[in-house]
């Protein structure tokens, strides 16, 4: 099978197309025929050997694929680690779902990653009030675009969203952004508050690191939740001083997405199945971004790392 593959770490360079053979299902998994290959930002930290999960090498890099199954099942799934980036793919049953009439692969594939953390970030890790006001740092990307919605669809009074250019920043007004803030901007602490017309915010969900996520963290009001999710600028926040937490009455969580399979109750598949009905009826949009042939995946990084691409990458293994 035609495939992706790393055998040393660095940066878009190290993607290499590939022949190799194809993968064997161990007991109980799903033998996939991969139509669309989701790329995520997790991928580039993979490629560098900088993500919260250790990478070996040889590896095929990518946790996300939709396809079908030897009985013609239409399913998407994340992979235990890598391996997506191939034209075959084993997935675990119990990480792959099936995708409802309605729903497009390339839909399905923004939904069970960048989806299901908007989710996530927004119902557990700082559990969204009626009329509370978000933040959505990243707006015009895969977690950032539907986070604005679903921010609105959960009952937000303001969503403020920040992004680095203005198509990106009209796309999240389009979404339902109240309000759009330039990530640019000199001072975010006093950016957010004047796009939250003079109040500190209550939640902000930030995937940027650096001197973004300082600054941020100053404009909360008091009880005020961080949800910290990435770190796309690769800069480190300053340390949190605990007590600081206390004297403002603020709160910062972290989200990794594979802690939330360890959660009783089927979680992910809760979130899934509420996303899939909400694209399946229109009131949540998915935004597609670029699909790119399977030996461009170096190009889709670069694209992705430029912070220059909208909503959700995707490799196509049929180009």
């Amino acid at each position: 099978m035609r495939a992706i593959q790393i055998t040393e770490f660095g940066g878009p360079e190290v993607l290499v197309p590939t022949e190799l053979p194809d993968p064997e299902p161990g007991q109980g998994e799903l033998l996939l025929d991969v139509s669309l290959i989701g790329v995520n930002f997790a991928d580039t930290h993979q490629a560098e050997n900088s993500y919260l999960a250790p990478s070996s090498l040889p590896m095929v890099p990518g946790g996300e694929v939709a396809g079908h199954t030897a009985d013609g099942r239409r399913v998407v799934g994340l992979l235990s680690g890598s391996g997506g980036y191939a034209e075959r793919a084993t997935v675990d049953p119990n990480l792959a779902y099936d995708i409802p009439d309605g729903v497009s692969d390339a839909a399905a594939l923004a939904l069970i990653v960048q989806g299901t953390s908007a989710w996530l970030l927004l119902r557990k890790t700082t559990r969204i009030s009626p009329g509370e006001s978000v933040v959505v740092h990243a707006a015009g990307g895969g977690v950032g675009t539907l986070a604005v919605q679903l921010a609105k669809q959960f009952g937000a009074g303001r969503v403020i969203a920040v992004a680095s250019t203005e198509e990106k920043r009209k796309l999240a007004l389009e979404l339902g952004a109240d309000a759009v803030v330039d990530s640019a901007a000199p001072d975010m602490t006093a950016a957010l508050i004047e796009a939250n017309e003079g109040r500190r915010v209550d939640i902000i969900l930030d995937m940027v690191g650096g001197r973004v996520t300082d600054e941020s963290m100053r404009a909360l009001a008091p009880f005020g939740r961080l949800g910290f999710y990435g770190m796309a600028s690769r800069e480190l926040p300053s340390p949190v001083k605990l007590p600081n937490l206390m004297r403002f009455s603020t709160t910062v969580g972290g989200m990794w997405l594979p802690h939330a399979f360890l959660l009783p109750g089927d979680v992910v598949g809760q979130a899934m199945n509420e996303l899939f009905t909400m694209v399946a009826e229109g009131s949540l949009r998915p935004i597609l971004g670029q699909t790119y042939p399977l030996a461009e995946a170096r190009r889709a990084h670069e694209d992705l790392r430029s912070r220059g691409t909208v909503g959700k990458l995707t490799l196509d293994p049929s180009l």
